[in-house]
């Protein structure tokens, strides 16, 4: 009877192992994206001023973005949540919204700024890579444990830092390729990305709207709103990445800091929540 036990116990974790097809494209799809973001952060000659490569790379980061949004969501509307969807998911994260930004802002900037001393750079870099390994790492240990609240997160998420790194490295371009001189505002990028790395690593707590649902009827002033703005979408399509992404970047960024000063009334209105508890 015991050594009946002995050979059961260790099927039981690969009976409780469950792997969902849609979710996890979605998630491999954020990898394949950031590693085409390396691959082209690479190839960039940055010497002869040649920032295709660079703006293909960011583009892909910015895709991997929508993959990460994509997978989370399909999995919460599928009821296809697992443990092996939530680990696959941070090892694409770390590679694509982690190394691929940290390299790129090294690229960029800091191999420039650190000619004499290319290991000043390196570490710099790291910096940003290390803290988002270990938010990610805090966020798998608070869900495995359930203490982490589905309607927040704890610093700030590692995909919006990646986007607003990528956003701004992308204004940055835009703005020189029309004859204005960026040569010190590109000194702005470690600068930002260490504070991403501080943010994610913080306490600051965002809201994570995973629990809106898209199908809830809206009051009509929100329509107008959207409606508008899938307007400006089209229409300025040309400065939505450049110049309306940073922004609504920062705006999330800032948002943390504001959001346990604003009364609970404004904060659901402001996040669309219909459960009116407070997070726990």
């Amino acid at each position: 009877m015991a050594a009946e036990q002995k050979t059961a116990a260790p099927e039981t974790p690969e009976q409780k192992l469950r792997i969902y097809f849609l979710p996890n494209l979605m998630t491999a799809g954020n990898l394949f994206c950031g590693f085409v973001a390396l691959t082209k952060i690479v190839e960039a000659d940055l010497v002869n001023g040649n920032f295709g490569p660079i703006k293909v790379a960011l583009g892909f980061i910015l895709l991997a973005g929508i993959f990460d949004l994509l997978d989370g969501r399909l999995a919460r509307m599928g009821g296809t949540d697992s443990p092996f969807g939530r680990e696959f998911d941070s090892l694409a994260d770390v590679v694509s919204f982690g190394v691929a930004p940290a390299f790129l802002v090294h690229r960029v900037v800091l191999r420039d700024v650190f000619v004499s001393s290319p290991e000043a750079g390196w570490f710099i870099a790291s910096i940003y890579l290390i803290c988002g390994a270990l938010r990610l790492a805090r966020f798998n240990c608070l869900a495995t444990m359930g203490g982490s609240a589905s309607k927040e997160f704890s610093g700030f998420p590692i995909p919006a830092a990646a986007i607003m790194v990528a956003s701004v490295t992308l204004f940055l371009i835009w703005w020189e390729e029309r004859g204005s001189a960026v040569a010190g505002w590109r000194y702005l990028l470690p600068v930002i990305m260490l504070f991403l790395s501080f943010m994610m690593v913080s306490e600051v707590k965002y809201p994570s709207f995973k629990t809106l649902d898209l199908k809830a009827r809206r009051p009509f002033s929100k329509l107008v709103i959207a409606t508008l703005f899938i307007g400006i979408l089209v229409v300025l399509r040309d400065l939505v990445l450049p110049i309306i992404l940073p922004i609504f970047m920062t705006a999330y960024l800032v948002y943390g800091f504001f959001r346990p000063h604003i009364s609970r009334r404004m904060r659901h209105e402001i996040e669309d929540e219909e459960d009116d508890e407070e997070p726990s």
